[in-house]
């Protein structure tokens, strides 16, 4: 039957929503070579590792869905069994500084992917062409591997980490720029690929603790032997 619930048994839970407007991109884990290629274009590391995510004012936490198949054992029943967690991209929205460096790091990272000029052939040669660099070398490979969305609330307390494993900017979409009375912000949308995404922090010293990918002191149990407290965690 209907539960009495009253505006004081809600409150405590509605009263405590998160803000969609305390977040943090962070860009991290380009190879020496990507790095490298990126400041030659006058986009320094210390940019790519900290303004450039200051610089999005519009980000997404990621999702990801599951491939299914049906099977038809049993007559008049179908069933549906999971058989690949799905990864969707992810779009992100920057403001262009008045040196162009975030609209600098997107072009030449995508440049970068396409061997950029390694080939030796001028970029306005008629005979121009690339070839895609491998995506995991650790000298000069074109994935990220520490990129992080960071959700957080206003006491800095409550936090849910997203880090994206194998991301690069796969489409950057058109940027326009026009006359009008007013002087209006260059905004840039840029959609990344990735191979895979973590839900809580991966960080070494979180492991140790016992909390990474949003646990609670479950190695610090294991450790200590403390089976119990292990198996109430998994049954609560």
């Amino acid at each position: 039957m209907p539960e009495n619930i009253t505006l004081a048994d809600i409150k405590p839970l509605i009263g405590n929503l998160s803000r969609a407007n305390y977040y943090e991109v962070k860009f991290g884990g380009l190879s020496g070579g990507l790095r490298s290629y990126l400041g030659s274009r006058n986009v320094s590391t210390q940019f790519i590792g900290g303004d450039a995510g200051l610089m999005c004012y519009n980000a997404s936490l990621p999702g990801s869905s599951l491939g299914k198949v049906e099977s038809s054992n049993f007559s008049g029943v179908v069933e549906n069994f999971a058989h690949t967690r799905i990864f969707t991209p992810i779009n992100l929205e920057f403001y262009c500084d008045n040196e162009y460096r975030m609209l600098k790091m997107l072009e030449h990272w995508q440049e970068y992917i396409t061997s950029g000029n390694g080939n030796g052939t001028n970029y306005s040669s008629p005979y121009y062409n690339y070839r895609v660099k491998y995506p995991n070398d650790p000298a000069d490979g074109y994935k990220s591997d520490s990129t992080k969305i960071i959700k957080f609330e206003s006491d800095y307390n409550r936090v849910m980490e997203y880090s994206f494993i194998g991301l690069f900017p796969l489409d950057m979409a058109s940027t326009p720029v026009r006359y009008g009375p007013k002087s209006e912000l260059i905004r840039i949308s840029c959609s990344f690929a990735y191979d895979r995404y973590i839900a809580g922090s991966i960080y070494s010293v979180d492991y140790l603790q016992g909390n990474f990918n949003n646990l609670r002191g479950i190695i610090s149990d294991i450790s200590t032997g403390n089976a119990s407290s292990l198996l109430s965690r998994f049954i609560n």
